[in-house]
């Protein structure tokens, strides 16, 4: 023995922005249901409120970065990233409450196949603890237009969980409102993508991932809860415009130049008719929101460019290697013209 302490299995890594309200809630859940040796991390993105002196105070155990500005969700996670000790990470959003037990099952996963890259837990609405959160739920999948959807939660539907969702499956992203990582994939696939700034980014890294030939797993009996919206609420129109313009950015970056070739024109001819829709039942301000996001891509050619570069240089699987966790058809249309609203209704034979 040299004496010298041994670096920690997993680093916890919290991100708060004026989160006050949620943080006693969040870390003294993580003090009752975590290993003393397990890491914990707040990371500060510019808050201006009382977080800083709450963790100070009366959190010694958890070390605290403080970012003098807001580096958006990306950036704020990487800071933190680069910061923490641990062979794995994990990414927790401020407004969650584990469970005791959380975090074992996501360490065993990544013991059972040294390709999983990422795992996640079952995440449970914090407002109602019988349904699954709109932001986690029991793990994401994705058409292959780009739209997102959950085991769980598709698009404003959310379910009721009644344990339709238990078996432990490979997935096509893990929500990064609780995300385990190993950190050696990290360094491989480069981390969260900060132009994203806010939404979608844990997605396009799951994806760079993909190509890389890891996979990525859901472990429902590890449980969370998370209050969702709790220092960005859904329904701001921010969460569209990101939405939109990193859904499309991240389809440039990550697919091969003749998937793009025909996915490319159909996603564009959906938002068309979206925004054809919003100014026919006369809400404007969410189809300029739409309009925006192509114009932020149009105006951004080089360094979405330099990104799609970077990824297919690092790609070591063809596109049909991940088909299999791409719904084939369209979830926008299944959802919204055959009326099929639940996960199980869209795609039946995955689960």
């Amino acid at each position: 023995m040299n004496g010298t302490k041994a670096l920690p299995t997993v680093s916890v890594i919290v991100l708060n922005h004026n989160g006050f309200s949620f943080l006693q809630g969040c870390f003294d859940s993580l003090l009752s249901g975590t290993s003393p040796d397990t890491e914990l991390i707040m990371v500060d993105n510019g808050s201006t409120d009382e977080s800083v002196v709450l963790m100070e105070q009366h959190y010694p155990r958890v070390r605290v970065i403080k970012s003098n500005t807001n580096l958006g969700f990306s950036g704020g996670c990487n800071l933190g990233i680069r910061k923490a000790l641990g062979r794995y990470v994990v990414l927790l959003n401020n407004d969650t409450e584990v469970t005791p037990g959380w975090l074992e099952p996501l360490l065993e996963e990544f013991g059972s196949d040294e390709r999983i890259a990422a795992c996640q837990p079952k995440v449970l609405s914090m407002t109602n603890r019988k349904a699954f959160e709109y932001a986690g739920a029991a793990g994401g999948f994705m058409d292959r237009l780009g739209y997102p959807f959950l085991r769980g939660r598709v698009f404003d539907t959310v379910e009721e969980d009644v344990g339709q969702y238990q078996s432990p499956i490979d997935l096509f992203w893990t929500s990064g409102a609780a995300m385990a990582i190993r950190r050696d994939v990290l360094d491989e696939a480069g981390m969260l993508d900060e132009d994203f700034v806010l939404h979608m980014e844990e997605i396009d890294l799951c994806w760079r991932l993909h190509l890389l030939g890891y996979r990525m797993r859901v472990r429902p009996d590890a449980v969370i809860y998370h209050y969702g919206g709790g220092t960005l609420g859904k329904e701001q129109v921010s969460k569209m415009y990101y939405n939109h313009r990193n859904s499309v950015f991240m389809l440039l970056k990550n697919y091969s130049l003749a998937r793009l070739l025909w996915v490319l024109p159909a996603r564009f001819l959906l938002d068309m008719v979206l925004i054809i829709k919003l100014l026919l039942t006369l809400d404007p301000r969410r189809a300029v929101v739409v309009v925006k996001a192509y114009f932020w891509l149009i105006f951004h050619p080089m360094m979405i460019f330099q990104k799609r570069r970077e990824v297919q240089h690092l790609r070591k699987v063809d596109d049909k290697a991940v088909d299999a966790l791409f719904y084939r058809g369209s979830v926008v249309l299944a959802y919204y013209l055959r009326g099929k609203k639940t996960f199980k209704e869209i795609w039946p034979k995955l689960d």
